[in-house]
């Protein structure tokens, strides 16, 4: 991980991470905690955050607009909090926003955390995705990757950084390149795995249903593992 200077936010520097370094961070830390399955299946988030960090996830109603936010002590991540009203359907699509959410929340424990170290912060560059009275970064609907259609980063790093691990630590590379196996095709003379075009639906699908995600969060996980442009796909 390096740093550079930070154009936007509350710090001088922001960390910067590859999406190889994120992903292997949070392939690490998950199976820290023995929750890296061992086969294609949902993720259990919450009891990730809960083992990570010490902590169980609340629940409050929060202000329109806001999904969540992560508090930040001395000691790293001191609470999560999701909005309740992604609660209200009860179905398997409010189930699964709230799944991201949590991935989202974690996201900024696991890359952020060493921002709030005392003495580091900066109170008076906090804007308004940032609580200059308490360590916490606000996570607005228009910023959550799968939340809606187009994500509005507006130079927000923090977010951008935990949307990336929204994907590491719900659909980790190796087990949704294997949940593809048989939609897949070897190409060229080292049999390099490439998604046909034809299957991309069929992709999102299966990924949706295997992982417990909604669609959208499976298209831009694919979208990063499996590039549609053609010559672009991602390799290990």
């Amino acid at each position: 991980m390096k740093s550079c200077r930070a154009l936007k936010g509350p710090f001088a520097e922001r960390p910067v991470y590859s999406l190889q370094e994120i992903e292997e961070i949070c392939s690490d830390e998950l199976r820290k905690v023995n929750l890296y399955p061992t086969a294609p299946q949902p993720v259990r988030i919450e009891r990730f955050i809960e083992k990570r960090f010490g902590i169980t996830p609340k629940y409050e109603s929060l202000p329109d607009g806001l999904l969540g936010f992560t508090k930040f002590g001395p000691k790293g991540v001191e609470e999560i909090v999701v909005a309740d009203s992604l609660t209200d359907a009860g179905d398997k699509v409010s189930e699964r926003r709230i799944n991201t959410t949590l991935a989202h929340e974690a996201g900024h424990g696991l890359l952020q955390a060493h921002l709030f170290v005392p003495g580091i912060q900066s109170a008076s560059l906090f804007d308004r995705d940032m609580d200059p009275q308490s360590p916490k970064i606000l996570c607005r609907q228009d910023a959550v990757a799968g939340n809606q259609k187009h994500t509005n980063y507006d130079g927000r790093w923090w977010e951008f950084q935990a949307n990336q691990a929204i994907g590491a630590l719900l659909l980790p590379r190796p087990l949704v390149e294997k949940s593809l196996e048989r939609l897949l095709a070897s190409t060229g003379s080292f049999g390099i795995p490439k998604l046909p075009l034809q299957n991309r639906e069929k992709a999102i699908k299966l990924m949706s249903d295997v992982f417990a995600v909604n669609p959208i969060v499976a298209q831009i996980r694919l979208n990063q593992i499996f590039p549609e442009k053609e010559g672009a796909q991602l390799t290990l």
